[in-house]
């Protein structure tokens, strides 16, 4: 006589699929997130540091109207090395979350045997024996494991959209401090044609009688120092150009032509508000994947210790000269359920809750420290153009004022009112001057590049 529960084998089959297909517990959003590990930095409603509120647009390389970077930009994102190591983590992540889908689906195996001789007889024995096993995911442990690996999986991704920002972020930096060298290179060379104009003409006064030999020995002595910052500037344009060169991927040769000149400023970039700033940047997006992977790996943890439930099927043909079988070839099949349930693991599977339970609040408390990096990136990068454009102005007007007057004292030497002193001293105030306003002109340009990537846009046309 049949056991009860066993008279209806297809209820207990259609309890199991409705235990199966129970509801997993929902991850920690952006906006829980926020409210937890950001409670004591909520985002104000404006940037603290201005900043132009209107949606974040991308496309921000084309903003620099400069046509050689988009082709530059291309290169690097396809033979920079640090990006074919975030390309391979990717990779690795897509191959875990397939393996990690498997449990999900029956197992089926398939066995035979031809012919031979069985052990310890002179017989025969053949046979072909299909076998299946599925674990009903009552608890929702193998659909943790799997969400954990797609977690992980699209965390990989946003690391790899952010290496991608980056690395195009660097080289658009690299590029106009290369370029910066290259107009570096131009203002000492006009400074060496001065100098050396300076010592013709201290020794022409000297040969009339109308200098003196300190005069010709210092015109001199100016001359060497900008040669020697001509030097010192070559060697820095050399190592822009390497530094460039390794960003595409190239040998670094030192060849890559570079501009003469600085691109325009662009007009001021959309910045959105703060509260967009979390769920637009790849990095902040990354981490909070990283927090969902940590929960469904926590959550599976709990599932563990609880009761496994797997259903067994198999089929099997087997034929025998050595034992006796009913037909010359006996087929048989048979459906089975086995139940393991962990009694005593010497407390591993607790242990492991407790691992899970730490690591989402190590991966919660990450993701507020690149919130926080992000925020202040924002604000850093906003502060700085505000400063850099004031600077910009009182530097012009610096550059303006000290070459009008080495103009002045130059005359005033010919017509000897003034000693070369007077005029090398002026002469190296106006070149200190075109040298600080060319490296405030790069930094703006760098700060906007910098404040791009702090805001998460794309660098590629819309859509890209």
């Amino acid at each position: 006589m049949a056991r009860p529960y066993l008279r209806r084998p297809s209820l207990l089959l259609a309890a199991c699929a409705v235990l199966a297909g129970c509801a997993l517990n929902t991850p920690p959003d952006t906006k829980r997130l926020t409210e937890t590990e950001l409670a004591h930095a909520t985002p104000p409603p404006t940037w603290k540091a201005g900043g132009v509120q209107a949606t974040v647009q991308d496309d921000w390389l084309a903003s620099f109207a400069d046509p050689r970077l988009p082709p530059l930009a291309e290169e690097a994102l396809r033979y920079n090395a640090d990006l074919r190591v975030a390309a391979a983590r990717v990779e690795i992540a897509s191959a875990s979350l397939k393996a990690a889908g498997g449990p999900l689906y029956p197992e089926v195996g398939l066995a035979g045997r031809s012919g031979g001789k069985a052990t310890g007889s002179s017989g025969d024995l053949s046979g072909l024996v299909v076998s299946a096993s599925w674990e009903l995911d009552l608890w929702g442990r193998v659909r943790n494991q799997q969400r954990a690996a797609d977690f992980q999986f699209a965390s990989a991704q946003a690391d790899q959209r952010a290496a991608q920002q980056a690395i195009v972020a660097a080289l658009a930096k690299a590029w106009f401090i290369a370029t910066e060298s290259m107009q570096q290179r131009r203002v000492v060379n006009e400074m060496l044609g001065t100098s050396e104009s300076l010592v013709r003409l201290a020794d022409d006064r000297l040969r009339i009688g109308a200098g003196a030999d300190v005069d010709v020995a210092l015109a001199r002595a100016n001359l060497q120092t900008f040669r020697d910052n001509a030097l010192q500037i070559d060697l820095a344009l050399a190592q822009s150009r390497r530094a460039l060169e390794i960003l595409l991927g190239r040998y670094p040769a030192a060849e890559i032509e570079l501009p003469m000149t600085l691109p325009a400023m662009p007009p001021p970039a959309p910045t959105g508000v703060p509260s967009e700033l979390l769920e637009r940047r790849p990095d902040v997006i990354a981490a909070e994947r990283r927090v969902a992977a940590a929960f469904a790996r926590g959550e599976e943890a709990v599932a563990a210790r609880l009761p496994k439930i797997s259903l067994t099927a198999a089929l099997s043909s087997i034929s025998s000269t050595t034992f006796v079988l009913q037909n010359d070839s006996e087929t048989s099949a048979g459906f089975g359920a086995t139940l393991f349930f962990p009694i005593f693991n010497a407390g591993q599977l607790e242990a492991q809750v407790e691992l899970r339970t730490a690591e989402q609040k190590q991966a919660a408390a990450a993701y507020a420290q690149t919130a926080l990096k992000a925020f202040n990136e924002v604000e850093s990068a906003l502060a700085s153009e505000v400063s850099l454009a004031s600077r910009e102005g009182v530097l012009r007007q610096s550059l303006s004022d000290n070459t009008r007057a080495l103009d002045l004292e130059q005359v005033r030497y010919k017509v000897g009112l003034r000693d070369l002193r007077t005029v090398a001293q002026q002469q190296l105030s106006a070149y200190s001057a075109s040298m600080a306003l060319l490296r405030v002109q790069t930094e703006q340009r760098v700060q906007r590049v910098q404040l791009h990537l702090a805001l998460g846009g794309g660098f590629g046309p819309p859509g890209s």
